[in-house]
């Protein structure tokens, strides 16, 4: 179980590569930037991502991850004032994820933990996350993608160089490795 928590985190670090390098294409006002009134921009998002952490992930293991302070309705608005405010939010609440699960270890895989009173093993806990977080992120890379348009640096096996990317995949011996680490 461990490879399965060492996965994870991998697979985490690897999703906030992505939000990441899609915010580092923007400039600060196409970060707020919303399709209409009813869309999320990437600031609303990163927002409402770091805040979905700090409450999953505050004390993990022995509190609800649906916290009493927590606010979700303030999370679809825009708080920030400056880009740097963005990203320290964005940090915050990967931290605290992070934190969470290097602390982890095989035995607490099965512990039971709850998210609005639902019980959770921790592996589904996480599982469940790891679908939320990347689900927000690839709306992130989206919208960067659209604004970016023909300027976009592509984070993925750009077009027409599938064939390059497979050759170079290829010229490794077979060994067991994560998909990350050669990114």
């Amino acid at each position: 179980m461990e490879s399965y928590l060492n996965s994870v985190i991998k697979q985490f670090k690897y999703y906030k590569m992505l939000g990441e390098k899609a915010m580092e294409q923007l400039p600060e006002e196409q970060l707020i930037w919303q399709y209409n009134e009813e869309s999320n921009s990437i600031a609303i998002l990163v927002n409402h991502i770091a805040g979905n952490m700090l409450s999953r992930f505050t004390d993990f293991l022995t509190a609800d991850g649906e916290k009493p302070w927590r606010n979700r309705e303030a999370e679809f608005s825009n708080p920030f004032n400056s880009k740097e405010e963005l990203l320290n939010r964005w940090d915050k609440g990967w931290e605290c994820l992070l934190k969470a699960l290097e602390q982890l270890t095989d035995t607490d895989l099965e512990r039971v933990v709850y998210i609005r009173n639902d019980g959770h093993s921790v592996t589904e806990a996480i599982n469940r996350q790891l679908a939320h977080y990347p689900y927000h992120i690839g709306q992130m890379v989206f919208i960067a993608k659209m604004l970016k348009n023909e300027d976009w640096q592509t984070l993925s096996i750009a077009r027409n160089k599938s064939v390059d990317y497979n050759n170079r995949k290829f010229s490794h011996e077979k060994n067991r490795r994560h998909f990350t680490d050669d990114l």
